[in-house]
């Protein structure tokens, strides 16, 4: 081509050159950025058993230079990774395949009451792949409003060595439902095109489910035998009511009583538009979700005789201060872990004031400019928006009521009557306000070394030297139920996405070829690595953490 400058390039010298780097650094430990104080640089490393000592810098920038050097030489696509369901044919990856797209075939969304069937397929997956009848249940459940659904439960029995309690696992089997009329390809056949499997539920949450399930096939099938139970449990209706979790940890304790969960509906990595890792997000906590309407009732009358008080009028006053109120700033472990590490990998003014936030959660300056930015102000505090209005039952008449709903994503710990009062202040006596539903307030969990450890295990075997950060989300998940029930839960997808991929409950929702097939390695690493410690993790300093989604 014109004016381009060409060279020659001994191409077979340079692929060695780079699987040898390979090798060289999958045998390095993890380069994990800490938020601690005794940490000031922020950079250790982290072996397989979660031991830290400092990382040479000339060593990292040995690394980096190399990769440059052979990512120049090297004919494009050389080091790109495998984008094909047809590079992956270990016996393992090809029944993980099956499964996914068995799944994907149910409209297992609601009213459609096919979450039970779905139930029962895994089920008979489970018995064919060795697991006793006695350690799989199928839980029915009907829904207030009638409607079928159920979860599911499968014990993979330790030895018991560890003398420890079981783990529980996580992920759900409903999808948000699809319209095949709106899609590009029809939702419910899976299909794979550009370097993509494309389908509802390839991200929310059936892909949770698929690796789940097929990991624990595998580890069967391999005769892997851990030092605890592990527990694998898959709801049916996170996407409504999430009365299946509510009931694993209430009616069904017996069954999935654990020291702790790890959740495959949350967290997970972060890629950059050019399909670099970012970060990985292990979600401690997660906000509560309320809904409340306000409502003005009047008299109302004839449109041509107006009243000098006006239901909708009174409404709107109420929503400007809802609007101009601003609920104070809070901080747990997990969002003071997040700002910290997130401030060294954001630039400008919001890493500015993510640093001065963790270091001080009364900084007025740092807390305003989160304020405006729609993707940090929820892990700063309790927020409230009006997202719906109605008013009034003919355009001659003086409206008889309005009612605004407000949504409503609360900071763990804060009571959902704490936040009832505060609405109900702010828009004073001639408002009415009023919770929907019964929603249940969202417990924080402790941040503990040995799940960090095992994330830090199972991001290095797929995205070497990603920062690992903890999260509290401002979605929702089965886990608030779990932490609500007294079982600590962690948010560990095993997935990397980047933010333009993200088609959760929307159209053409898809997950990269890559990203499912590196979800098997991070499961496979990190279910032998939870099943087979022996050594109790507890809350504080963080091994691996740079500190340190699906959802409704």
């Amino acid at each position: 081509m014109p004016g381009r400058r060409s060279f020659q390039v001994d191409r077979a010298r340079c692929q060695a050159l780079a699987e040898d780097l390979e090798r060289r650094t999958r045998a390095l430990p993890a380069v994990l950025r800490l938020g601690s104080s005794n940490d000031p640089d922020g950079v250790h490393r982290a072996n397989a058993s979660g031991t830290r000592f400092e990382t040479s810098q000339m060593e990292m920038n040995m690394r980096s230079a190399t990769l440059a050097v052979l990512a120049l030489l090297l004919p494009a696509g050389a080091l790109s990774p495998q984008d094909s369901s047809t590079d992956y044919r270990e016996p393992y990856q090809q029944r993980a395949l099956d499964i996914y797209r068995d799944l994907i075939g149910y409209r297992s969304a609601a009213s459609h009451e096919q979450v039970p069937a779905v139930a029962r397929y895994l089920a008979d997956r489970f018995r064919a792949g060795g697991f006793p009848d006695g350690d799989v249940h199928v839980l029915p459940l009907t829904t207030p409003d009638g409607e079928s659904t159920a979860s599911l439960v499968v014990r993979y029995r330790g030895d018991g060595s560890s003398q420890r309690k079981p783990i529980l696992l996580l992920a759900h089997t409903d999808v948000v439902d699809a319209l095949p009329e709106d899609w590009d390809r029809d939702p419910f056949t899976l299909v794979e095109e550009d370097g993509y499997f494309f389908g509802r539920g390839t991200f929310d949450d059936k892909f949770g489910v698929t690796m789940l399930t097929a990991t624990f096939l595998r580890l069967k099938e391999e005769g892997f035998v851990p030092g605890r139970d592990l527990i694998l449990a898959f709801t049916g209706d996170e996407e409504t009511a999430m009365l299946t979790a509510r009931s694993l940890v209430t009616d069904h304790r017996e069954l999935t009583d654990a020291e702790y969960a790890l959740n495959a509906d949350a967290g997970g990595g972060v890629l950059g538009e050019d399909g670099h890792p970012l970060w990985f997000l292990v979600q401690t906590s997660e906000k509560t979700y309320a809904t409340f309407e306000l409502t003005v009732t009047n008299p109302g009358g004839h449109s041509s005789t107006p009243r000098p008080d006006n239901a909708i009028y009174e409404l709107a006053t109420a929503l400007k201060s809802l609007e101009s109120y601003r609920f104070p700033v809070r901080m747990n472990d997990a969002t003071r872990l997040y700002f910290e590490a997130a401030s060294r990998i954001t630039e400008g003014e919001v890493g500015e004031a993510m640093r001065r936030l963790a270091a001080d959660p009364q900084d007025a300056w740092a807390a305003e400019v989160l304020w405006n930015e729609p993707e940090q102000v929820g892990i700063t505090r309790t927020t409230c928006v009006a997202t719906m209005l109605r008013g009034g039952h003919a355009e001659n008449a003086l409206p008889q009521s309005a009612t605004a709903t407000v949504n409503c994503r609360i900071f763990p710990g804060v009571e959902v009557t704490e936040v009832e009062q505060t609405l109900q202040q702010l828009v004073g006596p001639a408002v009415e306000v009023e919770v929907l539903g019964e929603p249940t307030a969202s417990l924080a969990s402790p941040v503990r070394d040995d799940v960090m450890a095992a994330v830090a295990q199972g991001v290095e075997k797929i995205r070497p030297g990603t920062p690992i950060i903890p999260l509290m989300a401002p979605y929702g998940t089965d886990g608030k139920e779990i932490r609500q029930g007294g079982i600590p839960t962690y948010g560990i997808m095993g997935i990397f996405i980047k933010d333009s991929d993200q088609f959760a409950h929307g159209l053409n929702e898809r997950v990269s070829v890559r990203a499912f097939y590196d979800g098997l390695e991070f499961w496979y690493t990190i279910l032998q690595a939870v099943g087979g410690m022996n050594t109790p993790g507890t809350p504080g300093e963080v091994p691996g953490v740079g500190s340190g989604s699906g959802g409704r």
